[in-house]
């Protein structure tokens, strides 16, 4: 069965749902504009990989070393005598270690000539976080930009402030950025909120090639149906991130909790 809300199903934005979301739908994608590019083009997923200090947060350094120091601080430290000189013995403490994070994007090659013609992003929370995952996403983006290569970036997420700046009068809970490198520094912006249709958008290739259209919706409820999101989400609990007001009140509406599992 597909998600029941007419457009992204917020609850899929949950750290538990999401890592297992986004490898499907950067697969999807690519299944799905396989077939409508050949025989000029292919599909290819590539592996960009973050480093951070945990997926949760970034690097906190020293004062984490002092917390838990001070922790034991009370049990005393032991020492030892040598030559008449008492030196203390060490604590053992545990350091903040950098997190590797491996993720997906698409390319779309041309097969002649093996060039990148467009680069197509699904961000996740390591792009969005403020961190040393964004930073190096953010540097990304910028030679992209500075390149001949078109660059798509699909934004799901509602946590954390988007990388390209947008007026006052898009601000919405999701973004696509359709950015074809013949027509820069403008860019096509499909703003849209948890109550819209996911909008479809087409995928820019080199001048003058007919663009395909890419419908995240459809491809969403296909992954919805095979992954059993509908066995597994509780519809009566708040989504993660929360909602508040208006978005909040429309959700219990739409998710009648006398139909919903």
């Amino acid at each position: 069965m597909p998600s029941p809300l007419p457009g992204m199903d917020p609850y899929l934005e949950h750290p538990r749902s999401w890592p297992n979301f986004h490898h499907r739908l950067i697969t999807a994608i690519a299944i799905s504009l396989g077939s409508q590019l050949r025989p000029k083009y292919r599909v290819v997923v590539e592996e960009a990989i973050y480093q951070t200090a945990t997926q949760d947060s970034v690097l906190l350094g020293i004062p984490d070393v002092a917390v838990q120091t001070s922790a034991r601080a009370n049990q005393g430290i032991a020492s030892v005598m040598d030559r008449g000189v008492a030196i203390a013995q060490p604590i053992d403490v545990e350091l903040p270690m950098p997190a590797v994070i491996r993720q997906g994007y698409l390319e779309i090659r041309e097969v002649a000539t093996s060039e990148v013609v467009t680069i197509l992003e699904v961000l996740s929370p390591t792009n969005k976080r403020p961190g040393e995952g964004r930073l190096t996403y953010a540097a990304k983006c910028q030679t992209i930009l500075a390149s001949a290569t078109n660059f798509v970036e699909i934004d799901l997420l509602r946590q954390w402030s988007p990388l390209v700046k947008a007026p006052e009068a898009l601000a919405a809970h999701y973004r696509i950025l359709v950015s074809a490198s013949a027509l820069r520094p403008r860019a096509s912006l499909y703003a849209f909120n948890l109550q819209d249709p996911i909008p479809t958008f087409p995928l820019p290739l080199a001048m003058g090639d007919p663009e395909p259209i890419v419908n995240l919706k459809a491809l969403l409820d296909e992954i919805y149906d095979q992954s059993g999101y509908d066995l597994v989400i509780d519809y009566s609990a708040e989504p993660v991130p929360p909602l508040t007001g208006e978005d909040a009140d429309w959700l219990a509406r739409c998710c009648d909790r006398d139909r919903m599992p």
